[in-house]
């Protein structure tokens, strides 16, 4: 089975993709798992550090992300650019404030201590749509990852090529340190 990149505007088929297997799919879940305590056991510092990079990323290379935007779902270049900086924005903030809303919360009760921990819940799977190929994707990985989860993440089948963005953040499921990485 193939997922296709085809341009809105003019209809013409970009590019093909294969999709994945069992196989694969069953491979990308034991990867995640795999990630899961090394991850859960990096420092807020090592994971804001890689938002930062991301978010640089992003920005150093904004018109190349959002011409991919532009092309495969249409929407006006200005729109991509913003769409861009948006994810870039949002790497950010949850790179800064992370640590703060994951901060363990000493709470009134009837024993000696008690408070509210936030934990990592482990993988977390997110079924994306299509109208915001890039932000739906940081929108939940700035916050799951900085929490200390793993992901795996299906985006839609109508952006394959936002999905693989030149390969830099997902080409392949890999661990959270290794997806940032690449960037």
């Amino acid at each position: 089975m193939t997922m296709e990149t085809i341009n809105p505007t003019t209809g013409e088929r970009l590019k093909t993709f294969e999709v994945w297997n069992e196989r694969q799919t069953d491979a990308a879940l034991a990867d995640a798992a795999a990630a899961t305590a090394g991850w859960q056991a990096t420092a807020f510092a090592e994971r804001a550090r890689l938002f930062r990079n991301a978010a640089a990323e992003l920005r150093n290379n904004t018109t190349h992300y959002a011409g991919i935007i532009t092309l495969e779902m249409g929407k006006i270049a200005r729109e991509a650019r913003a769409e861009v900086e948006k994810c870039a924005l949002g790497c950010e903030f949850y790179a800064e404030h992370a640590a703060t809303f994951l901060h363990d919360e000493k709470i009134e009760s009837d024993a000696s201590t008690s408070y509210v921990a936030y934990l990592p819940l482990g993988t977390v799977l997110a079924i994306m749509p299509w109208n915001f190929p890039f932000w739906q994707v940081f929108r939940f990985a700035a916050p799951s990852l900085m929490a200390g989860n793993t992901a795996v993440l299906k985006h839609a089948s109508n952006v394959p090529q936002c999905a693989s963005r030149s390969k830099r953040f997902s080409a392949r499921p890999v661990s959270p340190k290794a997806f940032f990485a690449r960037s």
